[in-house]
C-alpha cells in the first residue's frame, strides 16, 4: 500500500496570515481573540464581545472581483489553498487533472452571505439579491472554487461534521487517494462565522466564555477556570500525495499522513460521551490504520475547546486509547492561542501537528494557571517541547457536534 505524503501546507489564522507566521506565533504562545469592534456587538447587545479574527484580511490577499464573488470562508479557504499549492511546488504539468481532487470541509458555511441575503430580502426586495448568492451560500462553495482554481477534476468534496469537518476532509482524502482515485489531493477546511446570530446562538448554550474583560485568557484548555470556547475563524489547507507521485517529481515532503479514524457517538446531539467512547474508537481506528501502536505517539494536538464538559471525556478517550503510555506523550492545545475556529479547527490543528513533527517541536499551550486535576496530561506550557529524534507518530483530533469524531495520524519520513 502507497504511502500519502504531505507536501503542501496553507494557513490563514488569527495568529498569522500564512503558515510561517502562523507556526512562529504558535511557538511563541501568541493569543489570537480580540475585543470586536464592530457596530454590531452593541447593536444587538451581545453578551459576548470578542473573538478570534484572522491576522491577515482576504481582501489583503485576493483581487476584489473574487472577494465580491466569495463568501468570508470560501475568502479564506482560497487563501490557504493557493499558499499550500504553491509551497508544494505543483503545478498544471505536475499532476493530470483527472487524478487531482480536493476534499475541504466547513462546519456552517456561507453564514454571512445567507444572513446578509436575508436582511436585503426584507429591507430592499427580492430584485436586489445577489444572483452570486446560492454558491457563495453553500457550504461546498470552498470545495468547489479551489478546485476550479487550481484545476481540480477527480472531486471536489465538502465534510460537513461540525467541528470535526477540517479532519474528516482528511480522511475523504486518504480514500481517495489509497482507492486510487487520485495521485494529488488539497485537503482542508475553512471558517468565517463570526457573526451575530452565531454569536448569541453559541452565547445562549453556555458555550462561549464570558471573560469579555480579557480576550487573551479567555480560551483555557484543562485549566479549573475555564468557562468556554472562544469563537475564531480562518482556513488550513494540506496538499496529500501518493508517495510514488511525489517522489517523481522530487517534492519535499514534510510528513506522512498515515491512517484516519472516523466514528460518531450516538449520545447527545451536542455533548460528548462522558467515557469519550467514540472519540476512543476514532483514536484506535487512526492507529490501526497506521499500522503504529500507542507507544509510537509522541505528541497530540488535542481537539482542546476550553469548555467544561468538553475536555475531560478527550482526556479519558486517551488514557483508554494510549493506556499508561499518555504520560509520555505532549499534547497541545492550540485553541489556546487561536480559538475555537469550528469546521476548519482540524485543517489548522492538522498544519501545526505537521510543522511539530517536521521541525521536532511541539508548540505551546497558554492560559493553563491551574491544570484541572481531573485532566493529568503532560500539556505543553511556557515554551515548544523539542520532539524525540527518530520514528514517531502525532495524532491531531476533532470532535464535533452531532457526536462527530475524526482523529488523523501523522508520522516522521
Amino acid at each position: 500500500m502507497s504511502r500519502l505524503v504531505i507536501t503542501g501546507l496553507g494557513a490563514t489564522t488569527p495568529i498569522g496570515g500564512d503558515v510561517p507566521t502562523t507556526w512562529a506565533n504558535a511557538l511563541a504562545g501568541t493569543a489570537g481573540p480580540k475585543t470586536l469592534e464592530h457596530e454590531w456587538v452593541e447593536q444587538y447587545r451581545l453578551p459576548v464581545t470578542f473573538a478570534a479574527e484572522v491576522a491577515v484580511e482576504p481582501a489583503e490577499v485576493l483581487t476584489r472581483p473574487e472577494t465580491k464573488r466569495m463568501d468570508r470562508s470560501t475568502q479564506l479557504g482560497m487563501v490557504a489553498a493557493r499558499e499550500a499549492w504553491k509551497d508544494s511546488g505543483l503545478d498544471q504539468q505536475d499532476v493530470d487533472a483527472d487524478r487531482f481532487a480536493v476534499s475541504f470541509a466547513t462546519g456552517i458555511g456561507g453564514v454571512w452571505t445567507l444572513l446578509d441575503s436575508w436582511d436585503t430580502l426584507r429591507e430592499k426586495g427580492p430584485r436586489r439579491v445577489l444572483p452570486m448568492t446560492v454558491p457563495m451560500l453553500m457550504p461546498n462553495g470552498a470545495a468547489g472554487a479551489i478546485s476550479l482554481d487550481l484545476g481540480a477534476r477527480a472531486g471536489a468534496r465538502t465534510a460537513v461534521s461540525a467541528c470535526a469537518s477540517g479532519v474528516e476532509a482528511l480522511a475523504l482524502a486518504i480514500d481517495l487517494l489509497r482507492s486510487g482515485e487520485a495521485d494529488v489531493v488539497l485537503a482542508g477546511g475553512a471558517e468565517a462565522a463570526i457573526h451575530p446570530l452565531p454569536l448569541a446562538a453559541f452565547a445562549n448554550m453556555q458555550a462561549l466564555s464570558r471573560r469579555n474583560d480579557d480576550p487573551a485568557a479567555a480560551s483555557r484548555p484543562y485549566d479549573t477556570d475555564r468557562d468556554g470556547f472562544v469563537m475564531g475563524e480562518g482556513a488550513g489547507a494540506l496538499v496529500i500525495e501518493t508517495e510514488e507521485h511525489a517522489k517523481a517529481r522530487g517534492a519535499h515532503i514534510y510528513a506522512e499522513l498515515a491512517g484516519g479514524g472516523v466514528t460518531s457517538d450516538a449520545h447527545h446531539i451536542t455533548a460528548p460521551d462522558p467515557e469519550g467512547l467514540g472519540a476512543t474508537r476514532a483514536l484506535r481506528k487512526a492507529l490501526d490504520a497506521s499500522q503504529a501502536s500507542a507507544e509510537d505517539v509522541t505528541h497530540v494536538n488535542a481537539h482542546a475547546t476550553s469548555t467544561p464538559k468538553g475536555d475531560e471525556p478527550e482526556y479519558t478517550a486517551m488514557r483508554a486509547a494510549f493506556g499508561a503510555h499518555v504520560d509520555n506523550v505532549c499534547v497541545s492545545a492550540t485553541k489556546s492561542q487561536t480559538g475555537h475556529l469550528l469546521g476548519a479547527a482540524g485543517a489548522v490543528e492538522s498544519v501545526l501537528t505537521v510543522k511539530a513533527l517536521a521541525d521536532r517541536l511541539a508548540p505551546v499551550t497558554i492560559n493553563l494557571e491551574n491544570q484541572d486535576p481531573s485532566i493529568p496530561l503532560d500539556v505543553v506550557t511556557g515554551t515548544p517541547r523539542t520532539l524525540p529524534a527518530g520514528d514517531q507518530v502525532a495524532v491531531c483530533s476533532s470532535f464535533g457536534f452531532g457526536g462527530h469524531n475524526a482523529v488523523a495520524a501523522f508520522r516522521t519520513v
